[in-house]
């Protein structure tokens, strides 16, 4: 490609916080039953503190649309701007302190929470509230350093539900819930780059505080090339389109430079294929105001090294730490995607055999749950439990090969103590059983035979009896 050696381009990323909204304390949970109420509303453009009318804002508002909020009982009068915001949400700001340092950024003692001026609906008020944390950052490359301009603590938009003739249909169920920006500067000069730095935000931002899922992040990629205004693309939710959608943007604007048409920046939807298509006017500075019923927002040098004190480990640290231990690469994955990294620390201090322990806390209560169909099976095989039933184990009170059993009768009804309590049966009984089975099933393995004595005894025998018995009668 003629420009492709001459690329400019930075990524903006939203990441969702896992924690309730930022300026009350609703939860932040999408519905999906129908609304308590509704509001109908117009919104118009206005000038910013500059005097100016944002371009974005004013095409937005020469649509004329009408707007329909649906909201419920976990929806309060902040949300529909009938009451002044709360005092910011403590949690989420630690969140976006830790991020801001993991991203080695330099945080701001003193910062205005501002008002960006939004007229597409997204926002009852008309306004984004937004507040600039930390800048000066960077993310080292193969390429070369890209430096972190700005990091931002600011509202998600109302939820679009549907468009019809006219008006728009929002939730206000996702309208609140904290969002941390991340915006580099125009260091990137490759689709290759770019991606690399996506991958290495997305890392510290998974080891954070965040949200999980479709939706919860997105990620907006600004190129330009020699002689074209900066185009933003905004929309990606999979981090592998990062390049052929980069690419082809490049071509486009290679064809518009050769024929000197359509030379203007603008926004653009990321379309499935890598294309894009036009979606407004590039938003300038006159959208934003400063906000009038907050206070500044001070971050003491206290609040700085807790948030240091606290800092969370990175992913691909914790997967390295974790291989050490003797987890392979699938089970690591499974236990970082199931959110209990912290409960399987802890239990390793009372039996450091991390597969054992793997099982226990993760493989047999997923186990469990799927073929009992409980919905909340770490509610009913909680910490507690699984400490309490590793701790029986460690003083010999029951057997590993025990313990799935004693998970069964705990889902179904008994306490701690009677579960353990394991009836025993006579081992010549079980000898005589498992060699009539051998001799029914002949050609099984060890392990198809197990699965049968185990599951015919129900915990009345140890697995690692069943398992000498075996190896005598199959020779």
């Amino acid at each position: 490609m003629l420009f492709m050696e001459k690329i400019k381009s930075g990524i903006e990323i939203h990441q969702q916080l896992d924690t309730h909204k930022l300026f009350c304390s609703c939860p932040c949970v999408l519905r999906k039953d129908e609304p308590d109420f509704v509001v109908q509303r117009r919104l118009h453009a206005v000038a910013g503190e500059g005097g100016e009318i944002d371009v974005a804002a004013k095409f937005e508002a020469e649509q004329e649309k009408e707007f329909i909020y649906q909201g419920y009982d976990t929806t309060c009068l902040v949300e529909i701007d009938e009451e002044p915001p709360h005092e910011i949400n403590q949690d989420a700001l630690e969140t976006v302190l830790h991020i801001a340092l993991l991203l080695n950024c330099e945080i701001l003692p003193i910062s205005q929470i501002m008002r960006k001026t939004v007229v597409d609906g997204s926002n009852t008020s008309g306004f984004q509230r937004t507040v600039l944390i930390a800048r000066k950052g960077y993310v080292e490359t193969e390429s070369g350093k890209v430096r972190i301009d700005n990091i931002s603590l600011e509202e998600d938009s109302a939820r679009k539900i549907k468009i019809e003739k006219g008006r728009t249909i929002f939730r206000l169920d996702r309208l609140g819930i904290p969002l941390v920006e991340i915006g580099t500067a125009p260091d990137i000069t490759s689709p290759e780059q770019a991606k690399e730095v996506a991958l290495h935000i997305g890392d510290v931002l998974r080891s954070c505080k965040v949200k999980r899922g479709i939706g919860t992040i997105r990620q907006d990629v600004n190129v330009s090339i020699e002689g074209h205004p900066r185009v933003e693309i905004k929309g990606f939710q999979d981090i592998k389109m990062f390049i052929p959608t980069i690419e082809k943007e490049v071509e486009r604007q290679e064809k518009n430079l050769v024929g000197k048409k359509d030379l203007r920046g603008e926004v653009r939807n990321a379309l499935p294929d890598g294309s894009s298509e036009f979606l407004r006017p590039i938003p300038g500075s006159a959208r934003m105001y400063p906000e009038t019923d907050l206070p500044l927002l001070k971050i003491s040098r206290q609040m700085i090294n807790n948030a240091k004190a606290s800092l969370p480990k990175l992913r691909r640290e914790i997967e390295k730490d974790l291989e050490k231990k003797g987890l392979s690469e699938d089970l690591i994955k499974l236990l970082i995607r199931s959110g209990r990294l912290d409960s399987f620390e802890n239990l390793l201090k009372v039996v450091n055999e991390p597969n054992f322990i793997f099982k226990v806390l993760v493989e047999i209560p997923k186990e469990i749950g799927s073929h009992d169909g409980i919905k909340n099976i770490d509610g009913v095989l909680n910490l507690d439990i699984v400490e309490s039933i590793v701790s029986a184990v460690k003083e010999n009170k029951i057997e590993k090969g025990d313990v799935k059993h004693v998970m069964e009768e705990i889902v179904k009804g008994k306490s701690f103590a009677d579960a353990i309590e394991i009836e025993k049966i006579d081992l010549g009984d079980v000898e005589k059983e498992i060699a009539k089975l051998v001799k029914a099933k002949p050609g099984l393995s060890v392990g198809g035979y197990m699965g049968l004595v185990m599951q015919n005894f129900k915990g009345k025998v140890s697995g690692k009896e069943v398992s000498e018995i075996l190896r005598k009668l199959i020779k």
